[in-house]
């Protein structure tokens, strides 16, 4: 059954005629890619053009084109390594204290330990993706302008209809620009305005932030006739106004980290558009991470999915990695709804002891049973090791009625980019840094609400403190994809705290403060010259 966007793409030959860049992805941001069919035939179709916004959507989920691999977007790296989430789920992960990944791959474990440089593969993987992502949008929105409909015919209602797809990747190249300054401080930087064939100029991270936030206000701006996005909810996985909404949230709530100026009242501002969009808390935590949370009530929590299908999205990144790669040992194949495990990734210590032991499950807290310490080590004693920490048992290939998933290798679990919880702490969170417009009392009701579906007890005044937020996120939001950001939001990610192996000795120990960025890959500063690399690379 046709179940969204993504789902519709299968493996579609137009689709795949967007695929044609380097790895050197960021010397082509406005190159045009090599087409299957040319543009002016797809693009003078209204059903095509939804077809390669179905593209645009895809690229996070899929590695290349046709599944699950044999013809990979990006080269230089094992294409079930290259994925999108995959690459953005590590490096947000297991550089923190919630993963650990035990694999020899390459230059995989300096992920673990914090000692990665300009030549490390998985950091290179990231940031191709992120700039491969960017070149698809920038050509996207070229070819659906005002002056391109009109040359092909497309108008009135139709026009505005593309109008909206050419706003949600708009919205798609901002996400990715904020992944951009997040990760890597900046970067090369073009869009659909900058003439095919020049080579990108750098834009640092306070100028990108400028730009993205100037293009989420302007998206946020517009009305039916100029592309406005759909309602909040309107339409699962697409990229609504919701979505543009809690992207503007976490673009403020990070702003002193990316421009040294505190936002924390237009964090609350765009907050409290979210939160009053309809979305509700699912009852259930673990049917967010379920292999039918796009149907059931986990839905109305669930904010921006990147979606997944056993049958039309096959990936060896993705939720098939984030399935198979926990699995192992007393975590079962079976119990997961999948067909084998792949015995890599476990947490560390840090994390568990946030729920109240470090060797057993808190019987109370229904996150802390996603934890398994069955013939583990509970302590990260040796990174190789599967036996060496403590499991995790999150996202699963089983319904929440019980049915496996329509495929046992390729899970049909969506991954939960932005949920409600996120966006309830993330309110909390700025109000305790001194935002206006909203209220400690509110902000306090959105955390137990949060630690009352989880059935823990909740929170008093007297402990409602900034580090009592970044505690409760990491309960709530492990594995999710947030942990490096807060933790550098906090200031505790280089110094002041450490975990298991990070700066690579068994205690942690403090790393350099420029750890906080990755470098700009040589592989593309060979590319462009306009490059600079970030201090300490």
């Amino acid at each position: 059954m046709q179940r969204n966007l993504t789902r519709t793409l299968g493996i579609l030959s137009l689709a795949a005629g967007l695929s044609g860049l380097s790895s050197s992805c960021t010397k082509d941001l406005n190159q045009v890619p090599t087409y299957s069919a040319t543009s002016n035939v797809v693009y003078s179709d209204p059903a095509q053009i939804l077809q390669v916004l179905a593209r645009l959507y895809a690229t996070f989920a899929v590695s290349g084109q046709q599944g699950p691999a044999g013809n990979p977007d990006i080269s230089g790296i094992d294409e079930g390594f290259s994925n999108y989430l995959r690459q953005y789920w590590q490096i947000q992960e297991v550089t923190t204290d919630e993963a650990v990944i035990g694999w020899n791959d390459g230059n995989l474990p300096s992920l673990n330990t914090l000692q990665w440089n300009a030549d490390n593969e998985f950091v290179r993987a990231t940031y191709d993706r992120v700039f491969y992502e960017i070149s698809l949008c920038n050509e996207f929105i070229r070819q659906t302008s005002d002056a391109n409909l009109s040359s092909r015919g497309i108008t009135g209602a139709t026009a505005n209809t593309v109008r909206t797809y050419r706003s949600e990747a708009r919205l798609l190249r901002a996400l990715c620009y904020w992944h951009a300054i997040d990760l890597f401080g900046g970067g090369p930087f073009a869009t659909e305005a900058d003439a095919i064939g020049t080579t990108p100029q750098y834009k640092k991270g306070a100028d990108m932030f400028t730009y993205v936030e100037s293009e989420l206000k302007a998206l946020d701006g517009l009305d039916t006739s100029s592309g406005a996005l759909l309602d909040p909810r309107a339409v699962y996985a697409r990229a609504d106004k919701g979505v543009l909404w809690t992207l503007l949230t976490k673009l403020y709530l990070n702003a002193k980290t990316y421009t040294g100026a505190d936002r924390s009242t237009d964090a609350i501002t765009y907050a409290n558009k979210v939160l009053g969009a309809g979305y509700s808390l699912s009852p259930s935590y673990a049917n967010l991470f379920l292999a039918d949370n796009n149907t059931s009530t986990a839905r109305n929590e669930i904010i921006f999915p990147i979606t997944f299908d056993g049958t039309r999205t096959q990936t060896y990144g993705g939720m098939t990695y984030l399935v198979h790669a926990p699995t192992g040992r007393a975590i079962t194949a079976s119990s997961v709804g999948i067909d084998g495990g792949w015995s890599g990734l476990r947490t560390k210590p840090s994390i568990t002891a946030l729920f109240g032991s470090t060797t057993t499950n808190n019987p109370t807290d229904v996150r802390s049973q996603m934890f398994v310490f069955k013939g583990q080590n509970p302590n990260v004693d040796t990174l190789g090791q599967f036996t060496s920490g403590v499991l995790i048992s999150k996202y699963r290939n089983v319904t929440s009625t019980g049915t496996p998933g329509s495929n046992l290798t390729f899970p049909d679990t969506d991954f939960p980019m932005f949920r409600l919880a996120d966006v309830m702490l993330m309110y909390a969170e700025a109000v305790l840094r001194g935002g206006t417009g909203g209220s400690a009392t509110q902000a306090l009701a959105y955390v137990n609400a949060i630690r009352a579906r989880a059935g823990a007890a909740p929170t008093t005044t007297g402990a409602f403190t900034l580090n009592s937020i970044l505690d409760e996120r990491a309960r709530e939001l492990f594995w999710e994809g947030h942990r490096r950001t807060d933790l550098i939001r906090f200031g505790v990610y280089t110094t002041g705290y450490n975990w298991a192996y990070k700066g690579g000795v068994k205690a942690g120990k403090d790393v350099e403060s420029f750890r906080s960025l990755f470098p700009i890959p040589n592989t593309d500063r060979v590319a462009n010259s306009n490059l600079p690399q970030n201090p300490g690379y």
